[in-house]
């Protein structure tokens, strides 16, 4: 018989995802939620700065809107804008309300409100250094216990399951076939919606400040399954990463050089007054772009930040997370300086979406990282990014709720997954030696500056790389490697065609060839869609 297991599936379980369970089975939906690892694997449960909302006696959601546009390279969308700075101080409520505790002002009186670069004044609301920790602890709990929520952990998405494939029209989505590692087996997952709330892609580089499953799973279902994908070139490099040969992607705040932190050179000098007036306080792309500059110029390393000079009780008590991780490789932070080298850490692209984040499938919503808004535009403002996954959480309830009221089950039986004409693998290691491959070419020809010779030089070895992993991916059994590199493949391709188009420099994307930018009037969003390839 037809089928329809939940009235929404929410592939990903960071704080999109989870939010928009909790709202979705609190209005009496079935909701299933899966998560391909441990659900404390995602980004916003690694997040540490904090959310942005203007809630401050000397700010206005209207300045919020104008750093936000302005950190933005003046590409966001303007309704987006309004729609997210105006909403941020009702989310911080929401989740108050849902028992987040936020670290509170030294008198006790309302918020602790610290900055980041490109805030005009102090507006970001966080839990001591670990603020996405916090948040999801408590969501998860929350939507563990609920009974309208089904739970799948180790369920890795392989690709969106469409009336299309069955020669039914208008497209719509109706399910997912996902792996489940542990049985070794593809399962069959439907339902009337499906919301892609998978996260970005910076694992498609070498060097990332995020979990290891950032692999731009839900970017490239989307573009297989037909949607456009928009502003994929835009890809923010955070300007400190902890250096260490022990260390894996320990992401340095940025709240630290907004409570006074210094970018130094290894000999000790101060550099970042010298690049922009706004020294360490200067939007993200600015700062890394100086940092990366700084260190081919003078062959280090890496760079140093430093906050010693501020009392250690203080630093310990504002950042003890930091502290702590730093602390675990040997240095004292309230007395020594802290190695940090830039690393991917924000897809600002992804699936195109309305403000009640549709996209071009029926049935098919996307929140969060993986999503194209027009709200980062060309860079996004820190700590925009936890905000941006309540907000449209959020718009996302209420249109689903709406929609459901005309979307039964589909009248399709959907088949299992046919494993009839593979075999298992015979060498993994052609697998974790092309996932190598991509990371690192991406990194050299793809990453903080770029010219035409180096993204030529990408688009080329990706190309051939596609063609082994499709051949690949066509005569043996999946596995969790080949999917998501499948998956980083595809969507390294995306971001160098998408490079490619921009003739200009704007943002994160800095090319040498277009080292200016168009005039505000005259530039547009990198849009690219499955109907043209």
């Amino acid at each position: 018989m037809p089928r329809a297991d939940y009235d929404v599936l929410i592939i990903g379980a960071g704080l999109g995802g989870t939010s928009l369970a909790l709202r979705l089975a609190e209005s009496g939906q079935q909701v299933g939620l899966l998560a391909k690892k441990q659900v404390t694997e995602s980004s916003s449960n690694w997040a540490q700065g904090g959310i942005a909302a203007a809630l401050g006696d000397d700010d206005s959601t209207e300045q919020h809107a104008a750093d936000t546009y302005t950190a933005g390279g003046t590409l966001c969308h303007p309704d987006t804008v309004e729609r997210v700075t105006g909403q941020a101080p009702a989310s911080i409520a929401w989740l108050q309300q849902r028992g987040i505790e936020f670290t509170r002002a030294d008198q006790g009186e309302g918020l602790h409100l610290t900055t980041e670069g490109g805030h005009s004044a102090r507006r970001v609301v966080h839990a001591a250094d670990a603020t996405g920790q916090a948040i999801m602890t408590t969501l998860l709990a929350q939507a563990q216990a609920h009974e309208n929520i089904h739970w799948h952990e180790g369920l890795l998405a392989i690709d969106l399951i469409t009336t299309a494939r069955f020669g039914e029209e208008p497209n719509r989505c109706i399910g997912v076939y996902a792996l489940d590692s542990q049985a070794r087996r593809v399962r069959t997952l439907t339902a009337r919606t499906v919301v892609l709330a998978t996260g970005g892609a910076s694992k498609i580089y070498l060097y990332t400040t995020n979990p290891d499953t950032s692999t731009g799973d839900g970017i490239a279902m989307a573009w297989r399954a037909g949607c456009r994908v928009a502003n994929l070139e835009f890809v923010q490099f955070h300007p400190t990463c902890l250096y260490h040969p022990m260390a894996k992607s320990v992401l340095i705040s940025e709240a630290l050089r907004g409570e006074g932190g210094i970018l130094v050179l290894p000999d000790g000098t101060r550099f970042m007054p010298e690049h922009d007036e706004r020294a360490e306080l200067a939007p993200r792309d600015i700062v890394a772009r100086t940092i990366d500059g700084e260190m081919k110029r003078g062959g280090h390393d890496c760079v140093y930040l430093d906050i010693s000079h501020k009392p250690a009780d203080e630093i310990l008590n504002h950042f003890p997370n930091i502290a702590q991780r730093c602390a675990s490789f040997g240095i004292d932070i309230t007395r020594e300086r802290i190695p940090v080298v830039p690393a991917a850490h924000y897809t600002c692209g992804g699936i195109m979406t309305d403000l009640e984040a549709r996209t071009d499938i029926l049935g098919l919503y996307a929140v969060g990282e993986s999503t194209c808004t027009g709200l980062h535009g060309a860079n996004r403002l820190a700590s925009n990014s936890l905000l941006e996954c309540l907000v449209f959480a959020e718009a996302a309830h209420g249109r689903i709720l709406a929609d459901l009221n005309d979307l039964g089950p589909t009248e399709i039986e959907v088949p299992d997954w046919d494993e009839s004409r593979v075999t298992d693998p015979d060498e993994l290691v052609v697998v974790s030696h092309n996932w190598e491959e991509v990371r690192r070419f991406m990194w050299d020809y793809v990453g903080i500056v770029r010219t035409n010779k180096r993204l030529e030089r990408a688009r080329n070895r990706v190309e051939l790389l596609q063609e082994e992993i499709a051949e690949f991916y066509g005569n043996f059994r999946v596995t969790s490697d080949l999917i998501e590199l499948r998956n980083l493949a595809l969507v390294a391709e995306l971001t160098i065609k998408s490079a490619l188009a921009r003739h200009e420099s704007r943002g994160l994307h800095f090319n040498r060839d277009y080292p200016d930018s168009f005039p505000d009037e005259q530039t547009a969003d990198t849009v690219l869609s499955p109907a043209w390839y």
